[in-house]
């Protein structure tokens, strides 16, 4: 597994050794020891999350506040997402930045984000099945978000807006300036 630091402090893109033949393939996509030293820190997932979402799908962007942060190691298991990880650090040099990959079944990517970020993505297939860990239970109380289109933010989707599917609880999302503190 090759460990790839963003210019996100602590956000790592992972890229597993995949061997292929005639049968398929064969990867190791977690491993705790090898996770731990490649990004220098010891974290302990305790819940896979896993969500099914249709072409044009945005759902984000999320975090979890104080003791409840999260977190999390993402992946795509079938289709093609635009993964998106926003620095919420006030400490950070980085604060208020954001990092964005394409992830898929395909390139089989991960992307590891450290607590204090905020998480979403785009389904940029027809569709997708997006799976995650989490060091940290989610707890409703502790929930905290940002719209998606911030400004202040500068995301580029790199999709249609009015093609956008989008909850309604994620599109009143505050902006970055109006959020929940993370800590």
């Amino acid at each position: 597994m090759n460990f790839i630091p963003t210019h996100l402090s602590g956000c790592f893109v992972l890229e597993p050794k995949v061997f292929k033949d005639e049968r398929g393939y064969f990867m190791e996509s977690f491993n705790e020891t090898t996770f731990n030293n490649g990004i220098g820190q010891k974290v302990h997932f305790v819940q896979d999350n896993q969500s099914y979402s249709s072409k044009g799908v945005l759902r984000g962007l999320h975090y979890q506040t104080g003791e409840h942060a999260q977190a999390k190691l993402v992946r795509v298991l079938q289709g093609e997402v635009l993964d998106v990880a926003v620095d919420l650090r006030l400490e950070s040099a980085t604060y208020g930045q954001s990092f964005s990959i394409l992830l898929s079944a395909e390139n089989q990517k991960q992307l590891f984000i450290p607590r204090g970020f905020a998480h979403g993505f785009l389904v940029t297939s027809e569709t997708a099945i997006f799976f995650y860990k989490c060091d940290n239970f989610y707890n409703a109380a502790s929930e905290g978000g940002l719209i998606y289109n911030d400004l202040t933010l500068n995301i580029d989707w790199n999709f249609p807006e009015n093609e956008l599917i989008i909850s309604e609880k994620d599109v009143i999302l505050p902006t970055l300036q109006n959020a929940k503190k993370v800590w």
